[in-house]
């Protein structure tokens, strides 16, 4: 199959986070299995030229009064099967991905009319056009508009929902109809994030646990009843992970290579890393590392609640992310150099030691569409403490369990995680944590599984005609 990709960033061009980790893997495991693939994706400032070949060639796009022009690029390197093109234009010149910029409406539909308009410049013809996020949703509905192949939308996050001021409409040009509870409107804004939802012809999400949270009212954001609606076109697909690039065998940001049933070379990792962040030199401490945007959905006032001498006592702990500024100086305020380094920037490379060299990872979302972090982990033999949310739940199994791999707590309560946290040091000082890790870096985390489940998806809405979605 034919399959144009719509993604906002693409990992290892553009990253703020998982979605871009999957727009570059997901397409790579379909074109493994033979289908080409198309990637969609905005030239931003960020993104090195110098991979980049230009290919001569533009798009045009009217949006209400104005007339823009898109120029095109495509990745020098690519897995098999796919194409990445990037649009170029001014409106993508800036630098933050998405940012707060007042014309987001304007930058975002921009992109989704350019990206439809590949498949003219490029001379081919998409079975299968999918757009992730909610800054995709309004190319879902012009794909519809135009019988451009068959539409799936893909939700990573429905808490982010692109809601813009109702007169956008009149800038963009699209028609007042649009405006109405059945279509794009959510109490009296635009929602981008609808257009996907009401429009697409078959709608994922990115763990089956997350398919169910949010057709309940605490997750659901304000459309579990449109989403309820849309149960039966509804399937949730974990995400995987690129286990090319995520392989403690031979990752090059690692002080010493492991794997399974080879696990010695870890404890040198956990020594790198604890003189990496000027941490005591201890192998008997345990290390519970932490890689994360700092927002509240992360469970960071949980974390902040168990953060005390108790703890200290016990355990050292690293944290690398960035994000909110009143939980960064929050986390910045406490005074442990002795048990506690925090580090705030986004550091691809750390990432990875933290990854390899801690002895557990801790994930205590409040919610939690997929989760990579507890994937590498366990691909690291680092011993995941999440909690049962989301795609956590769907990829830890509680110690308590024969096949356990983690150790999981339900209550979103800062004692529930102090509970999961001296269940799991307890294990680590009784020396318990062998037959977890093994478990855990035996598992195919790999994006294979997904893939097929998105060819099969993809098979089915290409030959059913009349779509629920398309109707709107």
């Amino acid at each position: 199959m034919e399959v144009l990709f719509l993604s906002p960033e693409v990992a290892p061009f553009s990253k703020t986070g998982g979605l871009a980790d999957v727009a570059g893997a997901l397409p790579a495991a379909l074109g493994a299995r033979g289908h080409a693939l198309t990637v969609a994706t905005p030239l931003h400032q960020s993104i090195d030229r110098s991979a980049l070949r230009p290919l001569g060639k533009r798009v045009t796009v009217k949006l209400g009064a104005e007339t823009l022009e898109g120029e095109l690029f495509e990745a020098q390197r690519s897995a098999k099967g796919v194409r990445v093109i990037f649009i170029a234009h001014p409106l993508f010149d800036r630098p933050e991905i998405y940012g707060t910029y007042p014309d987001n409406f304007f930058r975002f539909a921009f992109f989704g009319e350019a990206a439809l308009g590949l498949p003219g410049a490029l001379g081919f013809a998409p079975t299968i056009v999918h757009g992730n996020d909610w800054t995709c949703g309004p190319a879902i509905w012009q794909a519809q508009e135009r019988s451009l192949g068959h539409t799936v939308f893909t939700i990573h996050n429905l808490a982010y929902q692109g809601l813009f001021n109702a007169s956008a409409l009149h800038a963009l040009g699209w028609p007042r109809s649009l405006l109405h509870h059945d279509a794009l409107e959510f109490y009296g804004q635009l929602s981008f994030m609808k257009a996907g939802l009401v429009f697409a012809d078959a709608l994922t999400t990115v763990s089956p646990t997350y398919a169910q949270e949010i057709q309940g009212e605490e997750l659901g954001c304000g459309l579990d009843g449109l989403l309820r609606k849309r149960s039966a076109d509804l399937t949730g697909i974990l995400n995987g992970i690129d286990d090319s690039v995520w392989d403690p065998r031979i990752d090059p940001h690692l002080a010493q290579h492991y794997g399974p049933g080879q696990l010695a070379g870890k404890a040198d990792c956990k020594a790198a890393l604890q003189a990496e962040l000027r941490l005591p030199l201890d192998p008997r401490v345990p290390l519970l590392a932490m890689v994360s945007r700092f927002v509240e959905q992360k469970g960071f006032d949980l974390l902040l609640r168990v953060l005390d001498d108790s703890l200290f006592a016990r355990a050292q702990v690293a944290i690398l992310g960035n994000g909110d500024p009143l939980i960064q100086d929050k986390l910045l305020a406490i005074d442990r150099p002795s048990a506690l380094a925090v580090r705030v920037a986004f550091n691809e490379g750390l990432a990875h030691r933290l990854g390899a060299g801690g002895d557990f990872f801790l994930l205590p979302s409040r919610y939690e569409p997929c989760g990579l972090s507890q994937m590498y982990a366990m691909r690291y033999g680092t011993i995941p403490v999440v909690r049962s949310t989301g795609g956590l739940a769907d990829t830890v199994i509680d110690a308590a369990q024969p096949d356990g791999t983690g150790f999981v707590f339900e209550s979103y309560e800062a004692e529930a995680l102090r509970g999961a946290i001296d269940r799991a040091l307890s294990a680590y000082e009784q020396q318990q944590l062998g037959p977890l890790q093994e478990r855990g870096m035996a598992r195919d985390l790999s994006w294979a599984p997904a893939a097929v489940a998105y060819e099969k998806l993809y098979q089915r809405i290409s030959h059913t005609a009349g779509s629920a979605g398309s109707s709107g």
